[in-house]
């Protein structure tokens, strides 16, 4: 089985970074049995100079294997999609 990773960028307090990972916890759930293991990254851009400069207008900010995959809202489809070609 491979590992995916997933990163998501975000800050205390914010709502929509709660809902994204709501989302991603789902999504994650639900994976076939024999889908691949994701390993979850948060980073909090409040801790991170560059991750704010970078994102602060966009988060929450999702990436997969280190590359955006979204920002804002987290579409569980699309997300799903993403994890399962990502392995």
């Amino acid at each position: 089985m491979s590992t995916v990773s997933l990163t998501l960028i975000g800050k205390p307090g914010c709502h929509l970074c709660d809902d994204a990972r709501e989302v991603i916890r789902s999504v994650i759930d639900d994976l076939p049995a024999d889908g691949p293991e994701v390993a979850v990254d948060e980073q909090d851009i409040l801790q991170d100079a560059e991750l704010h400069e970078k994102y602060v207008e966009e988060i929450p900010v999702v990436l997969v294997e280190g590359r955006v995959h979204t920002y804002w809202r987290v579409d569980p489809v699309r997300l799903r999609t993403a994890l399962l070609e990502a392995r």
